[in-house]
C-alpha cells in the first residue's frame, strides 16, 4: 500500500507517493547483509552503528542521506576498502569482517563499483578501456575478450561507440560505458554511488531506467542517490543515512526531510 511523502524548504515543497518496495524478494539470495553492524574508521568515533538491512539477488536499493551522513563509508565497507569495526557484514558470499586481503581481487569481481565522475582511462577508447580490465582480471583469449565487449556494449546501447575515445562522449555515454565495464565480469551486486551527480534530468533518467534493468536479470543494485524525483518514478526500498544509523523509509505516509536528500 502506498503512501505519500512531502518533501519542504524554505521556498517550496513537493509531494510524492510512495509506492517503495512492492515487489517480494525474501525469497531471493542475499547478496548484501549487515547484522547490528558498526562502520568507520576508528572504533572510538564509529560512524554509523546499529545497522541492519538486507538487499536480494534482483533488488534495487536506494540509499540517501546528508553529507558526511556516511554514505560513502558505507559503501567502503561493501567492496572492502575498510572492514567493518562490528557487528557482521557479508557481500556477495565475503565475510567482511574476516576477508584476507588475497581474496579482497575476487570480492571485486563479484562487487562493481559505478560512480558519478567515470574514471575512464582518457588515453584510451571504449573498446580499449574494457579490455584492459578484462585482462587485468584474467581473461586472455581474444575472441572471448571481443565476445564479452560486444555483449556488454549491447547491453547499454553502446555497440557502435567501441572505437570513441572518452572526450567523444557525452557525459550520459561515459556512464553508460562505466556501467558496462561494471557488468564485464557478472557481477552479483554494483555498487552505484551517484551515477547520475554529473548528467542532466534526461540521461539521469534513462540511467535509472537502465540500473534496474540491469537488476531485474538477477543483479543487487544498491544505489546512493539525491534525485527524488527519479525516486519517485523508479520506486524501490530506499534506506536513509540519518542519526549515525541506516533506517527504512517504510510504506505509509510520513513526512521526510528534504535536506536528507540534498548535498
Amino acid at each position: 500500500m502506498g503512501g505519500t511523502a512531502t518533501f519542504c524548504t524554505q521556498y517550496y515543497k513537493i509531494t510524492i507517493n510512495l509506492y517503495f518496495y512492492k515487489k517480494d524478494f525474501t525469497m531471493s539470495e542475499i547478496k548484501i547483509e549487515f547484522k547490528t553492524a558498526t562502520v568507520g574508521y576508528y572504533s572510538d568515533e564509529p560512524v554509523l552503528y546499529d545497522i541492519n538491512f538486507v538487499v536480494h539477488t534482483g533488488e534495487v536499493v536506494y540509499l540517501i542521506g546528508k553529507t558526511a551522513a556516511g554514505k560513502s563509508t558505507l559503501l567502503k565497507t561493501m567492496y572492502a576498502e575498510i572492514a567493518p569495526l562490528a557487528g557482521e557484514v557479508h557481500v556477495a558470499g565475503y565475510d567482511m569482517m574476516t576477508i584476507k586481503s588475497s581474496k579482497i581481487p575476487y570480492l571485486r569481481r563479484k562487487v562493481a563499483l559505478v560512480f558519478q565522475d567515470f574514471q575512464l582511462l582518457s588515453d584510451r577508447s571504449v573498446y580499449e578501456n574494457l579490455a584492459f580490465v578484462l585482462k587485468a582480471t584474467g581473461w586472455t583469449k581474444t575472441h572471448e575478450i571481443n565476445e564479452r565487449i560486444n555483449d556488454v556494449l549491447t547491453q547499454v546501447g553502446m555497440l557502435d561507440k567501441q572505437s570513441k575515445m572518452p572526450h567523444q562522449l557525452s557525459g550520459g555515454e561515459q556512464q553508460r560505458v562505466v556501467i558496462a565495464r561494471a557488468l564485464l565480469n557478472s557481477p552479483e551486486v554494483i555498487l552505484a554511488d551517484e551515477p547520475t551527480g554529473n548528467l542532466d534530468p534526461e540521461t539521469s533518467d534513462e540511467i535509472f531506467s537502465l540500473l534496474h534493468s540491469i537488476a531485474e536479470k538477477g543483479c543487487a543494485v544498491f544505489f546512493v542517490t539525491h534525485n527524488h524525483h527519479l525516486i519517485k518514478k523508479y520506486p524501490a526500498r530506499t534506506l536513509q543515512c540519518v542519526n549515525n544509523t541506516v533506517s527504512e523509509i517504510l510504506e505509509e505516509e510520513r513526512v521526510i526531510d528534504f535536506d536528507v536528500l540534498m548535498e
